[in-house]
């Protein structure tokens, strides 16, 4: 559902990060809890925290606490929520999330689904295939790019923590300057 050309959550991001974490866009849980990946059944936090990227499980409402870990959150889809099916391909924002990722220059660029990283590849690469999960051949300047198994509940029959774990190892082995 469209939300007047304005963010709904902002994006969580800035110089230093090792790691930034990209969706498609925020769910309509999230929209009312004005915290990504807050609907109940979503694999997002207790992932994090099974693979050691947080510390401790954090709850949604304590997303801001990421960039403390080096960690940075956003959307390729900023204005609208809901489910990918629901979601309109004219409100994705390839073009705006290359520049974020140009001017912020993270480590690692790690989409949370096969959506958001195939528009991004399709617009910045050309690439015409969906990609497969895990570490990508192309990086985009100097970030990697990773593509995850959705943590949604809805794609439960997609789940499989393994390229998570593997995302962990990536993320373990950057020099600590990084964060």
């Amino acid at each position: 559902m469209p939300n007047a050309g304005r963010d709904i959550i902002p994006d969580l991001i800035g110089p230093g990060l090792k790691l930034v974490f990209c969706g498609s866009a925020v769910g309509a849980a999230s929209t009312r809890a004005k915290a990504p990946y807050a609907k109940p059944g979503n694999k997002f936090w207790p992932t994090l925290f099974a693979v050691g990227l947080t510390p401790r499980l954090f709850r949604p409402q304590d997303w801001h606490e990421l960039l403390a870990l080096g960690i940075g959150l956003t959307d390729i889809n900023k204005t609208e929520f809901g489910n990918d099916t629901d979601l309109s391909p004219a409100h994705d924002d390839p073009a705006g999330l290359a520049a974020k990722i140009a001017r912020h220059r993270p480590a690692i660029l790690a989409f949370t689904a096969k959506r958001p990283a195939q528009v991004f590849l399709r617009h910045v690469f050309a690439v015409k295939t969906p990609p497969a999960y895990g570490l990508q051949p192309q990086r985009f300047e100097a970030t990697r790019l990773f593509v995850l198994p959705s943590p949604s509940g809805r794609a439960g029959s997609f789940w499989t923590i393994a390229p998570w774990q593997d995302l962990k190892r990536l993320y373990g082995g950057l020099p600590q300057s990084l964060a």
